[in-house]
């Protein structure tokens, strides 16, 4: 297996986020083994979906779970340039083409227990890809491999590739940003990701003010608030 570094940036070691990921991978456990696919998604970009999804996969390996984080938005990847990643990387693009293995792909990290599977370059046909035998029939033999699969999809609002991508998982995660979009527009994306017919197992809330209040707080929060700027930038 290959081998990467990477580089966490400062904000993502503060104690309060650190906590606040303690809380989500306590919740992700209480929602039963039988949850391992697990993607990640927002309505939006910018929502601190991206950097969720690596940090829960964080924790989880921390406690010695052996942990799969597949970004799966190859249309707007940022991992690569968020954690400082030198080396010249292969991804779920070139997997799913057919260019590369799934071992030249697939990735060892720094992080504790956790592998990775970057984007890759941008594809013509981002919904072709995933919408084939070979991303199943893939994710059903890394069961088997790992205790969970994180999986980073794009925005809900943007494309249709998170729809595809929840027929191979378990349960869904909805990230929103405080104050970033309306409520009816998530609550239309609630609805959207209810047809699926995927388990939504609940939603992170980001960007909130220590001590803010507002619909948010009220509409939001199975797995407890977010503090701080984390999140902000990212996708």
């Amino acid at each position: 297996m290959l081998s990467v570094q990477l580089k966490r940036p400062a904000r993502e070691k503060n104690y309060r986020v650190a906590e606040a990921y303690k809380t989500l991978r306590t919740n992700i456990q209480f929602c039963g083994v039988e949850n391992k696919v697990i993607m990640l998604t927002s309505s939006m970009p910018g929502e601190g979906k991206s950097a969720t999804s690596f940090n829960l996969a964080a924790s989880l390996g921390e406690i010695g779970k052996k942990v799969l984080l597949i970004d799966a938005d190859m249309r707007r990847s940022n991992l690569v340039n968020r954690y400082k990643v030198e080396a010249r990387v292969k991804g779920l693009s070139e997997f799913l083409s057919g260019q590369n293995g799934i071992d030249e792909v697939l990735y060892l990290t720094n992080i504790p227990n956790v592998h990775i599977i970057f984007a890759g370059a941008m594809p013509p046909n981002p919904a072709e890809l995933l919408n084939n035998r070979i991303f199943t029939k893939t994710i059903e033999k890394l069961r088997d491999l790992y205790d969970y699969i994180i999986i980073d999809t794009p925005p809900l609002g943007s494309v249709a590739d998170a729809a595809v991508i929840s027929q191979v998982s378990d349960g869904i995660i909805f990230v929103c940003a405080s104050g970033f979009i309306r409520r009816k527009m998530a609550q239309d994306m609630v609805r959207q990701l209810s047809a699926t017919k995927c388990k939504i197992l609940g939603t992170v809330l980001t960007r909130v003010e220590k001590g803010g209040k507002g619909y948010y707080g009220k509409y939001y929060g199975k797995y407890g608030d977010y503090y701080g700027e984390y999140g902000k930038g990212d996708n």
